[in-house]
């Protein structure tokens, strides 16, 4: 049996086509991190089972609440934002129906932004760990980025999720405010030196040079350039509200 869980915050735009890829599932859980759109209204469309969870507790707990409400054998994780191929599909009730001894699976993931497939500036060989024994996955750590904890043997799938990342300048810029709260909360309880000048101009010229130099964002186009500027905004954002939550407590 296999389980598909999705976390979702206000996802009405994306959550009917990545809901159509997964319907060959026995159970699809979406969970609920805050929505106040039509997400929950538009999935209870596909008979799925909504889970609540607080819109502040971290996108590990997220993972973790869905989890500890799967009945399925087998886990599949998929963002709202991505979709299972014909081919992925096959390739996972394969691997379902073989009784494999691998506890879990990396999955090759297509990215999609403003509508081209990046291949640069980061983006390239990109796999994530999104297919589950259920009794092997422990748990998720980690409220941003997280990573799961698993028992056992990681393997390879062939087949891509298709990822459509931010679709818009509009998305780019919410998602920014969104993430970068959390980026920040995690650094203040790290306890972040102060933010000085020198700091802020070292971590934006570093982001710049591993976007541009090491990784060659611009090999993508104009898109790929929208991208690495961006990359480097997002750090900018990231430590000026550093600096206003550290001087906000002192």
């Amino acid at each position: 049996m296999l389980s598909v869980i999705i976390i979702t915050l206000n996802e009405e735009t994306m959550i009917n086509d990545c809901l159509l890829s997964v319907k060959f599932a026995d159970e699809i859980i979406v969970v609920d991190s805050g929505n106040t759109d039509q997400t929950n209204k538009i999935a209870m469309e596909y008979s799925v089972r909504i889970i609540k969870c607080d819109a502040r507790s971290g996108y590990d707990q997220y993972r973790n609440a869905g989890l500890k409400t799967a009945k399925g054998d087998w886990i599949l994780y998929v963002d709202a934002d991505e979709r299972v191929t014909p081919l992925l599909k096959r390739e996972i009730e394969q691997i379902i129906s073989s009784n494999s001894e691998i506890s879990a699976f990396e999955i090759p993931r297509r990215n999609i932004y403003l509508g081209k497939e990046m291949f640069f500036g980061g983006w390239g060989n990109d796999r994530v760990i999104r297919l589950f024994k259920k009794n092997k996955l422990l748990k998720y750590n980690n409220a941003l980025h997280e990573q799961p904890e698993i028992e056992g043997q990681i393997g390879q799938l062939q087949n891509s999720l298709v990822h459509f990342s931010h679709r818009n300048l509009e998305s780019m810029l919410y998602k920014t405010l969104l993430f970068t709260e959390y980026e920040v909360d995690l650094r203040v309880k790290n306890g972040h030196p102060p933010i000085v000048v020198w700091r802020f101009i070292r971590v934006m010229f570093t982001e710049f040079w591993t976007r541009f130099i090491k990784l060659g964002a611009w090999r993508d186009g104009v898109e790929g350039v929208i991208d690495g500027i961006f990359q480097v905004f997002n750090m900018f954002v990231i430590y000026a509200r550093l600096w206003e939550a550290q001087i906000t407590k002192h």
